[in-house]
């Protein structure tokens, strides 16, 4: 098996490369998260990830699209589906046209070890993709040790980012604190 696994970043790749390599599989890493924003996150989980590549020693590809205009406009009719509409599939698409393009036989992805993204889906749409590229979509319910992975990262010194990568999830992030201060504010006003 040559594996491609996209990789959204280095604290989420740490439970899956460990893993893989507990099964004797090496994956090779594929930056392209074009829904990264602002430019100053997208830079240092890039550089992180290069950092703990070089770390651990494993191959890394780097396909550099910063893409905000493109993300804005692929995701401003339906934000709040932006993740199963835009995020996923673009991503998921990039990295079987790659893999295929390069002597790959079979991808996947790091998004599988959050219990913050929508698993089903990727997992679903892995399997659609992989098909229409005449690949294998390599599943694993990396979710088990995503607390292992995020304390190594920890452990190791890495850049933990707070958000999952797009201004709309930030935006999240803080959705409870902006709630309060609107009420604070207008009860204030009033």
């Amino acid at each position: 098996m040559k594996l491609l696994m996209h990789t959204c970043c280095a604290p989420c790749s740490v439970y899956c490369i460990d893993s893989l390599r507990n099964e004797n599989i090496e994956p090779t890493l594929y930056w392209f998260n074009p829904n990264i924003h602002p430019y100053i996150e997208y830079k240092t989980r890039r550089d992180t990830l290069i950092q703990y590549s070089e770390m651990i020693n494993v191959k890394l590809i780097l396909n550099e699209n910063y893409g905000l205009r493109e993300f804005c406009r692929n995701v401003s009719d339906d934000i709040d589906n932006r993740c199963i509409n835009y995020c996923y599939p673009v991503r998921l698409e990039q990295t079987a046209k790659f893999a295929k393009e390069n002597g790959f036989d079979t991808f996947t992805t790091t998004l599988l070890v959050s219990p913050y993204q929508k698993h089903d889906i990727i997992h679903e749409l892995g399997e659609k993709i992989a098909k229409e590229y005449g690949l294998s979509f390599l599943y694993r319910d990396f979710r088990v040790g995503f607390r292992e992975g995020q304390n190594k990262a920890r452990e190791l010194g890495l850049y933990m980012q707070k958000y999952c990568g797009c201004i709309f999830s930030e935006e999240d992030r803080y959705q409870k604190k902006i709630e309060k201060d609107k009420k604070k504010f207008c009860d204030v006003q009033s």
